[in-house]
């Protein structure tokens, strides 16, 4: 079974929730195209990076989700959390140029979930939705909306889990 990336309920709002997320690390890639085709151009050097194909040719656990933050509509970044537990000062280099990694302190976020397929539209629904409630909710946000994938393409539209977040500034207190 695959590893999610670990996190925390901090609370329920309704239609969403808050989540603490620990320090986690990224390898991800920034490609061209549309919202669809991102997914598909980085998936090929982020499955190589884990596949070995890194400075210290490791081969690396596969997790979800797979993330994807839209910087506009023809600029995607697409990343892979590495596994939990990784140790930040062993993380191999990328040996593709277009491949790096970024450590991500611990947050939170808000989150969405949904199921069935994917779409470029239904991921900005949802995300136009979150915004929505969190502002609603007198939460201040830190960046943009960005999705999560948990599911491969081939499994049936129906059974798909999905997700989209957005980071919280943080507030000194807790929630």
């Amino acid at each position: 079974m695959t590893e999610e990336q670990p996190y925390t309920v901090l609370k329920e709002l309704g239609s969403f929730e808050i989540r603490h997320y620990p320090q986690y690390v990224l390898v991800q890639t920034t490609v061209q195209g549309d919202f669809m085709r991102a997914g598909n151009v980085a998936f090929g050097p982020l499955v190589s990076y884990i596949s070995g194909n890194n400075r210290n040719n490791q081969k690396i656990a596969m997790t979800a989700p797979v993330l994807q933050h839209s910087a506009s509509a023809h600029e995607h970044t697409v990343s892979f959390v590495l596994p939990a537990g990784m140790d930040v000062s062993s993380i191999p280099l990328p040996a593709n140029s277009r491949v790096s990694t970024q450590v991500v302190s611990a947050h939170d976020v808000a989150a969405i979930k949904f199921g069935g397929g994917w779409n470029a539209e239904r991921f900005e629904s949802k995300g136009t939705e979150l915004e929505r409630l969190v502002a609603e909710a007198g939460l201040v946000t830190e960046g943009g909306v960005y999705f999560a994938r948990f599911d491969p393409p081939w499994k049936p539209w129906f059974l798909k889990r999905n997700e989209v977040l957005i980071a919280l500034a943080p507030t000194g207190s807790t929630l």
